[in-house]
C-alpha cells in the first residue's frame, strides 16, 4: 500500500486549514478552526491510500492466531512493540496483564442413533472436557436458553442439552446480545438441571460449516461439564434428526482445561501532546485472537485501523496539544483482562482520560459516528462529523454505546466516541476458522484510519473537555 509522505501531508494542511466553511461554536468544548484544515488533511490523505492492510497482513501472516496465553501471544506482543516504534511513535511500553490459560486440544462429536454420522463442533473458551474419554447421552433440545431454563429437570438429566436458537442479521450487530447467553451460560443452566454436557448452535449468521467458539464460565454454584458449539449446517442436521421423532444418542470426545497463569501484556504507543501531554486520548483493538482463524478481522484489523491511524498523526508537522495512545488490548478475547488491567492502572485520575475509541467490530466501514460525552461537548463532537461526512459517515446525537475494552473505563466515568461499523458479515466469520485475511478490503480499511484520525488528532486538539469524571462502579 502506498503511505502518505509527511511533506505531502503538510501541503494539504496549510491549503486546506481554512477550507471548511463550519459554524463557529460559542461556549462549551469547541474545535479550534485552524485544527480543522489538519484534519482535512488527514482524513483526504488516508483515503488516497494508507498502510492499514501491510499491518493486518504482517500480523496474520508473521504471527497467525494468537491465543492468549500461547506462545504466539508472546510473540504477538514482541510484533505489535516493534510495529509503533517502527510507525514513529514516541514512546511505546508494555504494561503486564495475567490471566488463567485455558488450552484447546481435540474436540470430536458424533451421532451414535439412529442415524449415525460425524458433526462438526469446537469447544467453548473455558470449558472442560469430557474427562479423558468420549461421553455418550441422549440429545435434549431447547429453542432458548430461557426454554432450558424452564424445563423440568427429570427431562435433561443425565442427558445432552442442546440450545439451538437462531441469530438475526443486522447492520450493527444487535441480533447477538439477544442469543450469546446461551453460549455464556448455557453450561451453568444445564448443569443445574443435570446435564451430562450441553451443545448449543453457533452464534453466527453464516452457513458454512465452521464452528464459532467464545468465551464461557462455570457459576460457583455449578458442577462444570463440557460446553461446545455446532457449526449452523450441524446444529440443522442435528435438529432435523430429532424431528424424527426417535431418541438421539451423541458422543462427545473433548480435551480442553485451564492450566495455571500467563503474564502478558497491554501494548501502548503515543504520540506525546504539545501543550497537555498528561491528558491523553486514547484509540486501540485486541492484540488477541482465537485460535481457529488468524484474527484478520478479530481484531487484527482493529489494531492495523489504529495503529496507522496513530502514525498518519504522528508524520504531522506538529504534534496535537494533547498526547494520542494508540492500546494494543491484551485478552480481550477471554473476559476484556487486558481491559480491566488497564483501567485498574490507569481509571484513578479518570478526568485526564479525556475520551476513548475502539475498533473491535471487524473491517466493514463506518457509517455513524456517536459519543457518550457531557451535554456541553456534544457540538463538538457534531464538528467532528462534519469533517467525517464526506466519507459517508453520519453523526448521530442518539444512541450508540462504548466498545469493550473501553467499557471498564467507561465504568468508571470516561467520555467515549463509536465509530460504527458496518457489520452485516461480521459474525459469518466471528470466532471461526473463517475469521482470515481475504475478508478485508483494503479501502474499507483506509476509510476507517480516516475517520480515527480524525476524531483523535480533533480531539486532542479540542478546547475543553469532553465529560470524563470520577464514578463509582467499575471494576
Amino acid at each position: 500500500m502506498r503511505v502518505p509522505l509527511p511533506r505531502r501531508l503538510g501541503a494539504l494542511v496549510v491549503a486546506l486549514s481554512f477550507a471548511l466553511p463550519l459554524s463557529a461554536q460559542e461556549g462549551g468544548t469547541r474545535i479550534p478552526d485552524e485544527a480543522i484544515g489538519t484534519a482535512v488533511a488527514l482524513r483526504d490523505s488516508a483515503m488516497a491510500g494508507t498502510g492499514a492492510f501491510g499491518i493486518v497482513e504482517s500480523l496474520t501472516t508473521e504471527i497467525g492466531p494468537r491465543m492468549a496465553g500461547t506462545e504466539a501471544d508472546a510473540r504477538a506482543v514482541a510484533w505489535a512493540e516493534e510495529r509503533f516504534r517502527a510507525l514513529g511513535y514516541d514512546r511505546v511500553r508494555l504494561e503486564p496483564v495475567t490471566f488463567p490459560v485455558w488450552h484447546r486440544g481435540h474436540e470430536r462429536a458424533e451421532v451414535v442413533a439412529p442415524f449415525p454420522q460425524p458433526l462438526l463442533i469446537t469447544a467453548l473458551g473455558g470449558s472442560v472436557g469430557t474427562g479423558g474419554e468420549a461421553i455418550e447421552a441422549e440429545v435434549v433440545r431447547f429453542g432458548s436458553l430461557d426454554e432450558l431454563k424452564a424445563a423440568d429437570p427429570a427431562s435433561v438429566r443425565g442427558r445432552i442439552a442442546f440450545i439451538d436458537q437462531k441469530m438475526e442479521r443486522f447492520r450493527d450487530g444487535r441480533g447477538y446480545g439477544r442469543v450469546v447467553g446461551a453460549r455464556s451460560q448455557g453450561a451453568n443452566e444445564a448443569s443445574r438441571h443435570g446435564a451430562r454436557a450441553v451443545l448449543i448452535r453457533s452464534i453466527g449468521t453464516d452457513s458454512a460449516r465452521m464452528p464459532h467458539t467464545g468465551m464461557m464460565r462455570y457459576a460457583d454454584d455449578v458442577t462444570p461439564i463440557p460446553a461446545a458449539a455446532l457449526s449452523i449446517p450441524d446444529a440443522d442436521q442435528l435438529a432435523r434428526i430429532l424431528e424424527r421423532g426417535q431418541p438421539v444418542r451423541v458422543r462427545l470426545d473433548i480435551d480442553a482445561e485451564t492450566r495455571g497463569e500467563y503474564t502478558s501484556h497491554n501494548v501502548i504507543g503515543e504520540i506525546v501532546g504539545s501543550e497537555r501531554p498528561d491528558e491523553i486520548v486514547f484509540i486501540g483493538g485486541h492484540l488477541d485472537s482465537w485460535d481457529l482463524g488468524t484474527g484478520a478481522i478479530d481484531d487484527g484489523a482493529g489494531i492495523a485501523i489504529t495503529m496507522e491511524a496513530g502514525r498518519l498523526i504522528a508524520a504531522l508537522p506538529e504534534r496535537p496539544k494533547r498526547t494520542v495512545r494508540v492500546i494494543a488490548f491484551a485478552n480481550e478475547e477471554q473476559g476484556l483482562i487486558g481491559a480491566y488491567a488497564y483501567a485498574r492502572e490507569h481509571g484513578g485520575d479518570i478526568a485526564r482520560q479525556i475520551i476513548g475509541a475502539e475498533s473491535d467490530f471487524g473491517a466493514g466501514r463506518i457509517y455513524a459516528l456517536r459519543a457518550g460525552v457531557k451535554p456541553e461537548a456534544r457540538e463538538a463532537i457534531a464538528r467532528i462529523g462534519e469533517v467525517l461526512a464526506p466519507i459517508g459517515i453520519a453523526y448521530e446525537a442518539e444512541g450508540g454505546s462504548p466498545g469493550p475494552d473501553v467499557g471498564p473505563m467507561v465504568q468508571r466515568g470516561m467520555a467515549w466516541a463509536q465509530l460504527a461499523q458496518d457489520g452485516t458479515d461480521y459474525f459469518d466469520y466471528h470466532h471461526t476458522a473463517n475469521d482470515t485475511l481475504d475478508k478485508i478490503e483494503p479501502a474499507a480499511l483506509d476509510q476507517q484510519v480516516a475517520a480515527y484520525a480524525v476524531f483523535a488528532y480533533l480531539a486532542a486538539e479540542a478546547e475543553g473537555d469532553f465529560g470524563s469524571a470520577p464514578r463509582t462502579g467499575g471494576d
